[in-house]
C-alpha cells in the first residue's frame, strides 16, 4: 500500500489516503509517485495537490500528518511548530528548542522528565501532578 498526502494552497496536509499498489504502477509495472498522484486526482479532482508519504519514514523524513507542511526546499513533511521560540533544523526537518534538553532526561527511578517552558525559554522539571500549560 502507498500513502498520499493532499496539500492545500499553503502546502499544509489536509488529509492522507491509502492507495493500492496496483494504482501506483506505470505501464512497465514499476511503482511511480506520478501515477499514484494521478490516481488521487482522478478520485478527488484534478485541481488537488498530492505528495507521496512514507508510512515507515523511508523518504520525506516522516509520515505526513494532518496539519504538517510539505517543505519543497528540503523535500520533507514538517510537523506543526510546537513553540514560537523553536527553529527549524533543515537537516532533520524538525523543530529545535533554543536550549537543549538536559542530558539527564530519562535517567533515574522514576525517570527524570522535562517540559519546555516558553515563558522562561528553558526546561522545567516535569511534575505529573501539575496542571499542563497551554500552548
Amino acid at each position: 500500500m502507498a500513502h498520499f498526502a493532499q496539500l492545500n494552497e499553503n502546502n499544509e496536509v489536509i488529509q492522507v489516503i491509502v492507495v493500492g499498489n496496483q494504482d501506483c504502477r506505470d505501464a512497465q509495472g514499476n511503482e511511480s509517485e506520478e501515477v499514484g498522484i494521478n490516481f488521487c486526482k482522478s478520485l478527488l479532482g484534478a485541481h488537488t495537490n498530492w505528495k507521496q508519504t512514507s508510512y515507515n519514514n523511508s523518504f520525506r523524513k516522516r509520515y505526513a500528518g494532518i496539519g504538517y507542511v510539505y517543505n519543497a526546499e528540503i523535500d520533507a513533511f514538517i510537523p506543526p511548530k510546537p513553540y514560537p521560540s523553536w527553529t527549524l533544523d533543515t537537516q532533520e526537518a524538525s523543530w529545535v528548542p533554543p536550549v537543549p534538553k538536559p542530558s539527564d532526561e530519562g535517567t533515574g527511578d522514576p525517570p527524570i522528565l522535562y517540559m519546555w517552558n516558553e515563558d522562561t525559554l528553558g526546561w522545567d522539571l516535569f511534575n505529573p501532578n501539575a496542571t499542563p500549560p497551554t500552548v
